[in-house]
């Protein structure tokens, strides 16, 4: 992959909105919060607390970041909201087409607000 840290240093990327995830977690290793950063793969830290597991979490991108740059890897950076229309084609078998549009007529919805209703669950 083409090299995209050109001109950018580890300030552009930590002031980026990633996707920061937090989840409370109860296993053998006893009870704490994990945390990951979606795009950056293998990112990922702990803590006693929400908020700990979130200072770490950002501890851990500065450290995953700096490898990066020095490496000159490729470095993802978070999907902009503008970069989704909102639509999408998808090519289904025409069995399938006849069964959601009597589904929609059924519920006498359009073929669209029944298929979007169903993605959505």
């Amino acid at each position: 992959m083409a090299n995209n840290n050109q001109h950018k240093d580890l300030a552009y990327y930590m002031a980026l909105p990633y996707t920061i995830q937090i989840r409370f977690m109860n296993d053998e290793s006893g009870q704490y919060f994990y945390a990951s950063v979606a795009e950056l793969d293998g990112c990922q830290s702990h803590g006693k607390t929400y908020a700990e597991a979130y200072e770490s979490v950002r501890e851990a991108m500065e450290g995953y970041l700096e490898v990066k740059l020095e490496y000159g890897d490729y470095i993802p950076e978070p999907a902009e909201e503008d970069q989704y229309s909102g639509k999408f084609n998808l090519r289904v078998p025409k069995s399938l087409h006849r069964q959601l549009s009597e589904r929609a007529a059924a519920e006498n919805v359009s073929l669209n607000q029944y298929c979007l209703y169903k993605l959505s669950k």
